[in-house]
C-alpha cells in the first residue's frame, strides 16, 4: 500500500470496524505508514472527519511501538487538535503511550520518550481535561495525568483539584475514572 493508496482509503466515506481492523492488518505488514496515517490525521481534524484518527487508535492497540519513530511529529500535533471526534481517540494513545512508559516501564518507550515530549502530552491532557468536551478524551486524560505524575511531583496535587471541582459534573463514566483516581492520588499521600 502506498501513501496515495492509504489516503484514498481513508477519504472514501465514512468506514466500518471491520474495514479499519482490515486496514490495521495491512499497516502492520508496512509500519512506514504509520506516519503517513497521523499525517492523516491532523488533515481531517481541519476537515471534521474522523477515519484516520480511528485507524491510528486501533493500530496503537496492536503495536504503539509504531508511533515511536515519529513520536516528535505526534507530540507536536497533539495541540493542534481541535476535533473532538479526532481528540478522543488520540487521547487514548496518549493513554497507551504513558502506560507503556510508567505502568509497564517498556524500555523502548522509556529510553525513546524525553521529558520534554512527556510534558507536550500533559499539556494536551490538561487541556483536554479542563476543556469543553465529552467525557472520554478527559477519562483518558486523567488517567495519563495520574501516570505523568509520578515523574513530576507537581501534577498529581493539581490533578486532584481538578478532579474534585469536576467531580459533581460528570457522567457515571467520567465519575468512576475520577474516584479511582482520587483514590490512587490519596493512597500516594497527596
Amino acid at each position: 500500500m502506498t501513501e496515495e493508496e492509504l489516503h484514498i482509503r481513508l477519504s472514501s466515506g465514512r468506514i466500518s470496524k471491520h474495514e479499519i481492523d482490515v486496514l490495521v492488518q495491512q499497516l502492520r505488514k508496512e509500519p512506514r505508514l504509520a506516519k503517513a496515517l497521523f499525517k492523516q490525521v491532523l488533515l481531517e481534524d481541519k476537515a471534521g472527519s474522523f477515519n484516520a484518527s480511528w485507524t491510528f487508535d486501533h493500530l496503537m492497540r496492536k503495536d504503539p511501538s509504531l508511533i515511536l519513530p515519529f513520536f516528535e511529529d505526534f507530540v507536536n500535533g497533539l495541540s493542534k487538535l481541535k476535533t473532538e471526534s479526532c481528540i478522543r481517540p488520540i487521547a487514548h494513545v496518549c493513554e497507551m503511550v504513558c502506560e507503556a512508559y510508567f505502568k509497564k516501564k517498556d524500555p523502548i518507550f522509556v529510553q525513546n520518550i524525553t521529558d520534554d515530549q512527556l510534558e507536550k502530552i500533559m499539556a494536551s491532557c490538561f487541556d483536554w481535561l479542563i476543556g469543553p468536551m465529552n467525557m472520554a478524551p478527559k477519562v483518558f486524560s486523567m488517567t495519563s495525568l495520574y501516570y505523568l505524575g509520578l515523574k513530576f511531583d507537581w501534577v498529581h496535587p493539581e490533578l486532584k483539584l481538578v478532579l474534585e471541582d469536576s467531580y459533581a459534573k460528570g457522567t457515571t463514566g467520567y465519575k468512576n475514572r475520577a474516584k479511582k483516581t482520587l483514590d490512587k492520588l490519596t493512597e500516594l499521600g497527596v
